[in-house]
């Protein structure tokens, strides 16, 4: 590893999350048989969530007013990626990275006192789970494109339509649904609102494994689904710009994710280059076994370079929004060849269902599609570079 480049204060939570999760969250999933590709169950989860929000880890990605620590975006990448270069398959959890502070902290500035009571601060305090409903079958890339409707009926909004591939919505408490509103099919208008889970005409469908044999992602089913208009998010309209309000910024945090799995993939494939014996030597001193760990520690550091560089962009108040698509591009991209690279290190172990790094390689696979795919960041990255042109 480099010399750390954080804050005091970014290195202590590491020290403290890592212990963290090595003496509790670890020895929980064991004990419960929790791997990779099994989901846990919700009352798991909400042990996860409370034990981590009582070592002060769960909130820690909130506003300052809401008990966050304030770290800069720099240091919340460092911190992310230890996280995930636990190889906890927890990890994912300990900041509520799926279901929880992440997801609201953006909003607090757009919630009501009611909103921030029923919605807002049940997540933070680990008691409730959110998830953030966009994608449709006709609504990925363009997510302005959605056709779920929400149509107001005196104080009343009702919902109709169907989110697809929503991360955190088998566990949801409520999710963030953006629908439109539009009277007019050719005019877009999109509006934000919570909605509840236990309200009639809310369904969620997760029968479905994704790629990585994971069971965190489902579909939710909105049928004649009431709610009050108590529930819009900001102002009718501004849906699309609230979802999108944070882009560049979520898009480079998708990134320390990405790395710390893959330092996971390399670590495993030097281990294996030590261990793994032929001809009388370990595999690692063969050259083309050398060559392919040159290779993968030399795309990290790359990759890990490029984060940290538009991590700093943002920090000082740049704008980064091609830089932060190149990051996540370049990342994923990355990434998923570092864990390729491992698969072949480990021979035949590396491709054994059960091995983690060929866990890693689905994994990994898959971020080069979730988050908007390699080619949209090209899109945003040529749209960056030739302006006006184009436009």
């Amino acid at each position: 590893m480099p010399p750390f480049e954080g804050t005091d204060a970014a290195r202590d939570f590491i020290a403290r999350v890592e212990a963290f999760i090595r003496d509790e969250i670890q020895p929980l999933a064991a004990e419960h048989g929790i791997t990779y590709e099994s989901g846990a169950p919700r009352a798991l989860l909400d042990e996860v969530w409370q034990r981590s929000r009582e070592h002060g880890f769960y909130g820690v990605t909130l506003p300052k007013q809401l008990g966050g620590a304030g770290f800069s975006v720099h240091d919340h990448c460092l911190i992310k990626e230890a996280i995930y270069a636990t190889g906890s398959p927890l990890a994912a959890h300990v900041l509520g990275e799926l279901s929880g502070p992440p997801r609201v902290g953006a909003l607090a500035k757009q919630a009501t006192p009611d909103q921030m009571a029923r919605f807002i601060l049940p997540v933070a305090r680990a008691e409730k789970a959110i998830c953030f409903a966009i994608t449709e079958p006709e609504a990925g890339s363009d997510a302005g494109a959605v056709q779920t409707r929400a149509v107001r009926v005196g104080d009343d909004y009702v919902l109709n339509g169907t989110k697809r591939f929503i991360s955190g919505s088998p566990f949801c408490d409520m999710a963030v649904v953006i629908a439109s509103t539009s009277d007019d099919p050719a005019r877009r208008e999109t509006t934000a609102f919570f909605v509840e889970r236990d309200r009639p005409g809310f369904e969620v469908q997760s029968g479905y494994k994704t790629l990585a044999g994971q069971t965190s992602t489902g579909n939710i089913v909105l049928t004649d689904c009431r709610i009050p208009a108590a529930n819009r998010i900001g102002e009718q309209g501004q849906g699309l710009a609230l979802a999108l309000g944070r882009i560049t910024v979520n898009r480079l945090l998708h990134c320390p994710a990405m790395l710390g799995h893959a330092r996971v993939a390399l670590t495993d494939a030097i281990a294996h280059a030590t261990r793994r014996r032929q001809f009388g030597q370990p595999i690692g001193a063969f050259q083309a076994v050398q060559h392919l760990l040159a290779d993968m520690a030399t795309e990290l550091a790359a990759a890990r370079a490029l984060m940290l560089s538009v991590a700093r962009t943002l920090d000082a108040g740049g704008d980064a929004r091609a830089d932060a698509s190149m990051a996540k591009l370049f990342c994923s991209e990355a990434a998923f060849r570092i864990a390729d690279r491992a698969v072949q290190v480990l021979g035949g172990e590396g491709i054994v269902q059960g091995s983690r790094v060929e866990f890693m390689f689905r994994l990994l696979r898959m971020y080069r599609v979730l988050t908007g795919t390699s080619e949209i960041q090209r899109n945003t990255i040529a749209r960056e570079l030739l302006g006006d042109a184009i436009r």
